[in-house]
């Protein structure tokens, strides 16, 4: 199956990753070739891809968001859970993951990944029903940085169940009378953070298996916070820790 990555960051950094088939890129006939169109040319040639330029019309019709630029590629590369931990053993640094539990909003998933990406995680997994999947719109949201993550598909409580196997504690984020605060918590470790859905938070069975409930403190007059800035908040908090 064959897809469309659009806008300069998304198309740079799949190039980069090498992790994709690449068909062809289009580029728009009125764009400089400097910055980051330049290096995307320039990789562009030493994959020996077809480079096509275009009216930008053509790319509108691709997408809003082209920047100039759209790239024909194959199918998100997913992984699985042993590839992931073999990669870890081979690292020989504490797990850490990512367990994104039924996010429905593009923008939401690709802010974690990209916080994810940065702090350090080593891989995520998300459900492979009911939830956002690695679409163009959410590697275009996390500026590319999915192309740079190992994530799986599964089922988000027998993966809690096979990481905890593994020696992985779980911390889901939540906010009620039982959660403690997330500043308490000990992140050093082989450590798997679990955030729940925009609106419901943790399903039941997925919040029995965690080990911790945490919440982050908040001094302001809004209830709570999205489920994107509170996950790359713990994510930031369990880097901090495990330095």
């Amino acid at each position: 199956m064959k897809e469309w990555i659009t806008g300069r960051n998304p198309v740079y950094e799949c190039l980069r990753a090498e992790r994709r088939n690449y068909f062809r890129l289009l580029v728009n006939k009125g764009s400089d070739v400097k910055g980051r169109i330049e290096d995307i040319q320039k990789l562009a040639q030493k994959k020996h891809i077809s480079i096509e330029a275009v009216d930008k019309n053509y790319l509108s019709n691709i997408s809003e968001h082209h920047q100039g630029v759209a790239l024909e590629t194959s199918g998100y590369p997913y992984t699985d859970l042993p590839a992931i931990l073999d990669q870890i053993e081979v690292s020989g640094t504490p797990m850490f993951f990512l367990l994104i539990d039924q996010i429905h909003d593009v923008q939401n998933l690709g802010t974690l990944i990209r916080s994810a990406e940065i702090f350090g995680v080593h891989g995520i997994i998300i459900p492979v029903h009911r939830a956002a999947g690695i679409t163009p719109a959410v590697v275009n949201a996390s500026s590319g940085a999915s192309e740079h993550l190992l994530i799986a598909q599964m089922n988000i409580s027998q993966a809690i169940d096979e990481l905890k196997e593994k020696g992985a504690w779980v911390v889901g984020l939540d906010m009620d009378d039982s959660a403690e605060s997330l500043e308490q918590i000990n992140l050093k470790g082989p450590l798997a953070v679990v955030v729940g859905s925009e609106g419901e938070g943790l399903r039941r069975l997925v919040r029995e298996k965690c080990d911790h409930i945490a919440y982050i403190p908040m001094t302001g007059k809004v209830a709570s916070l999205n489920a994107a800035v509170a996950g790359s908040i713990a994510l930031y908090k369990a880097a901090i820790q495990r330095k």
